[in-house]
């Protein structure tokens, strides 16, 4: 079955850095909010675009007008005949996840939510390593992350297989491999095993 594996949650849960991992293990397409809404902006990906929660182009329009992009590129891929596709983004809202539940549904496919998440004071380190790293395209800060931590939905309209939580305070590489256990795809092959 065609899966599309959304990776989400708050700011520098650690989501971006599994999703692109895993999307390179399996040879999967990536789509990240953040490159995607720069580029709806006609930014460049490193360029700081901050301007404070639900402001410049993190409005809401501009926010549903990203995640609209995300899942066309999705459903351009599931026609294309891709097994898997990783959407990367906060999807905070329940809203964003049904929506992409309803895409993967309409094409003949599953969603598959990763919970990211992780202590606060890991947290803080990464956002404080972030705001020093010229290739970061991320704008997200600690102010902005308290706001969307008030504003998260948790996932509780996602059970058994739809849904994965992972601390990312462990290895990448481990995280890695306990997400070919629990979604049963075969260990950087880029295989899905028959009762995927």
């Amino acid at each position: 079955m065609r899966r599309v594996f959304v990776f989400f949650g708050l700011i520098a849960s650690g989501k971006s850095t599994l999703a692109e991992a895993f999307a390179r293990r399996y040879d999967l397409p990536y789509y990240n909010t953040d490159r995607v809404r720069k580029e709806l902006a006609g930014l460049e990906a490193q360029r700081s675009a901050a301007d404070g929660y639900g402001r410049g182009i993190y409005t809401r329009e501009f926010s549903r007008k990203t995640y609209q992009a995300m899942l066309d590129r999705a459903r351009i891929e599931m026609r294309a005949g891709r097994e898997g596709i990783v959407l990367d983004g906060s999807y905070h809202s329940r809203e964003e996840r049904d929506r992409v539940r309803g895409l993967a549904a309409a094409e003949g496919g599953a969603a598959v939510f990763v919970h990211c998440v992780c202590g606060e004071d890991e947290t803080r380190r990464r956002l404080a390593e972030r705001e020093r790293d010229p290739l970061s395209v991320s704008d997200g800060r600690w102010d902005i992350y308290l706001v969307q931590k008030e504003a998260f939905q948790p996932p509780a309209e996602l059970a058994g297989a739809e849904l994965v939580t992972l601390s990312t305070e462990l290895p990448v590489a481990r995280l890695l491999d306990v997400l070919a256990r629990e979604l049963n795809m075969e260990q950087g092959r880029g295989e899905f095993r028959a009762d995927g």
